[in-house]
């Protein structure tokens, strides 16, 4: 594949290697909101179809995109109500354990740790350790006690790849729920909710789905068919679409995920963004940006003679660039930035994420600012 620059308005000027931070939008996705944007000034032309048709199109391409079902899609306004909405059905768990990994992006931990606090159940910080991976680490800290495991796909800071195979495995075989914050990695590296064995994904849309903010999509499982939304929403029942039957009270929700949708799922403007992002990623596939992410990867390795095969824990897309000691990330970063290069500082890394926008030119403007500091 060749480089997508010009689905997207970036200036050619700038090397933007810093997806993980915010996805830039494409042209189409601009468009769609313009327009969405223009039918406001006439609102007596919608249909109370129009408050539905695009979230069923947005629920169908996000379960392409993870192979799972539609109404197994819920819409969210960000993580943490993702996370809310999960745990709050995940009960009667006193004096077990949950589990996490250190340095956990903080939407995660917070909701972990006031789970394990109101369950009266410990809480495990997994680090990483010189002898040990830390995928191993994990999965031997899943065990008969274990209720519960909340992880990101990959490690929000440096890239690094847990293995959400084999972990969801160890969680199924305890019973233990396996809840994954995909953020940083669906839409740019395949999932698979079902070989995975995770029981709700949940994602914020406006990294690697190239989304706008203050919109997220979930996914929810059989361990959540019967549970109870954070929300009385009229949108989620069984007679929303009959507007005119509204005060018939309906208590029965819409099937499996719905029930999760948060109040005024519609989102227009910022739906239509959405779903032609999704459009996108799925012509281009997940696969093709991980072996387009892969090549250029590789290429800066190579000419920064960095140890490849240690670079493969972590993702293609994103992943920590170690620094010499005694260099000072942030004046580095602002080196970087007064060349119109665009990373991220986490911790003591620079943090580089790449996407089909870039190319070997961007790669190059980065290892100079680095050669020269």
């Amino acid at each position: 594949m060749d480089c997508q620059k010009h689905l997207f308005s970036i200036d050619s000027e700038i090397s933007y290697l810093n997806n993980a931070y915010r996805g830039p939008l494409l042209k189409a996705s601009e468009n769609a909101a313009l327009t969405d944007l223009g039918k406001m000034r006439n609102p007596q032309e919608l249909q109370p179809s129009d408050f539905f048709t695009e979230t069923e199109e947005v629920r169908g391409l996000f379960a392409q995109l993870i192979s799972a079902q539609s109404d197994e899609i819920a819409i969210i306004p960000s993580t943490s109500y993702g996370f809310a909405s999960a745990l709050s059905n995940w009960t009667d768990q006193k004096g077990k354990k949950a589990i996490t990994v250190k340095d956990e992006f903080p939407s995660g931990y917070f909701a972990v740790k006031r789970w394990a606090e109101e369950q009266e159940a410990s809480l495990e910080v997994i680090g990483e350790d010189a002898e040990l991976s830390w995928n191993n680490k994990i999965l031997a800290a899943i065990d008969e006690h274990t209720a519960l495991v909340l992880i990101s796909s990959v490690h929000w800071m440096n890239g690094y790849i847990f293995d959400l195979e084999a972990i969801g495995a160890k969680c199924q075989k305890v019973g233990a729920c396996f809840i994954v914050d995909g953020t940083q990695s669906v839409g740019a590296k395949p999932i698979d909710v079902k070989a995975c064995k995770i029981d709700a994904l949940i994602c914020a849309t406006y990294k690697w789905l190239l989304g706008p903010y203050s919109l997220g999509l979930a996914y929810f499982g059989e361990k959540f068919e019967g549970g109870k939304p954070l929300e009385e929403s009229w949108m989620n029942r069984t007679n929303s679409r009959n507007f005119s039957d509204l005060t018939n009270y309906r208590q029965e929700f819409l099937p499996k995920a719905h029930k999760f949708d948060v109040g005024e799922s519609s989102h227009f403007i910022l739906m239509p963004i959405l779903k032609k992002s999704l459009e996108q990623i799925l012509q281009w596939s997940t696969e093709e940006i991980q072996h387009y992410t892969s090549d250029l990867k590789k290429y800066l390795f190579e000419i920064l003679e960095l140890d490849l095969f240690h670079s493969q824990s972590s993702s293609n897309h994103l992943f920590a660039l170690p620094l010499k000691s005694g260099l000072n990330p942030q004046a580095l970063k602002s080196d970087l930035e007064n060349e119109k290069v665009f990373v991220s500082v986490r911790g003591q890394s620079l943090r580089v994420s790449l996407h089909l926008y870039n190319d070997q030119n961007d790669i190059k403007r980065l290892v100079s600012v680095l050669e020269k500091s």
